[in-house]
């Protein structure tokens, strides 16, 4: 079968899709290059022609997973809804129990990224972003009176610490806890945050 002649940027786009791909399924320890390249049908030489090493591959991919990471994000910040429901959105969206993709690539990364510089800036940088998006519509509905919440940024490291842990508890040790108590809990904070009704309360 004839492969489609890719632009420079389509065929490392392509590549750093298959790179995540083979990461989610093998962990970064056990991926080869051989390996991206076998799931594309393409030669070993033709990924190092674009990113000379494994090492920078696998940088790459996850700066790529983080920017589309954001960008959903900011797709849903940038709804015309009202601050609580694009929040809620977004936290509903990166807990894992719900659609967000991809834990098992960011618990790899998290753990690469205690010996790489550069994938624990990409890192670094993603959990900035994240945490500046979400204080920013908490302060919004604070101005709007929607809520009440007194230290947003605090409200907003405390949220995704607590989905980041989950997001372990929930991918590594599977059954330790049910997704239907996950998900109360991070209502329960939330609620909590923005000083709102909520579950149990």
């Amino acid at each position: 079968m004839t492969r489609v002649r890719l632009s420079v940027a389509e065929r490392r786009e392509e590549m750093l899709r298959a790179a995540i791909e083979q990461i989610e399924e093998r962990g970064v320890a056990a991926v080869r290059i051989s390996d991206v390249a076998s799931a594309l049908g393409v030669s070993n030489a033709l990924v190092l022609y674009h990113f000379a090493t494994k090492e920078r591959l696998v940088d790459a991919a996850f700066a790529h997973a983080a920017e589309a990471d954001l960008a959903r994000l900011r797709k849903l910040l940038s709804r015309r809804t009202t601050a609580l429901r694009r929040l809620r959105a977004a936290v509903r969206w990166y807990a894992p129990t719900g659609q967000a993709k991809g834990w098992r690539l960011w618990i790899e990364g998290w753990a690469v990224s205690l010996r790489d510089p550069a994938l624990r800036e990409v890192a670094r940088d993603l959990d900035r972003q994240w945490k500046a998006a979400l204080t920013e519509v908490i302060e919004e509905g604070v101005e709007s009176g929607e809520f009440t919440c007194p230290d947003p940024a605090g409200a907003a490291l405390r949220l995704t610490a607590l989905l980041d842990g989950l997001a372990v508890q929930l991918t590594s040790y599977t059954g330790t806890i049910p997704r239907s108590r996950a998900r109360t809990w991070v209502e329960e904070a939330l609620a909590r945050e923005l000083e709102l009704p909520g579950p149990g309360r």
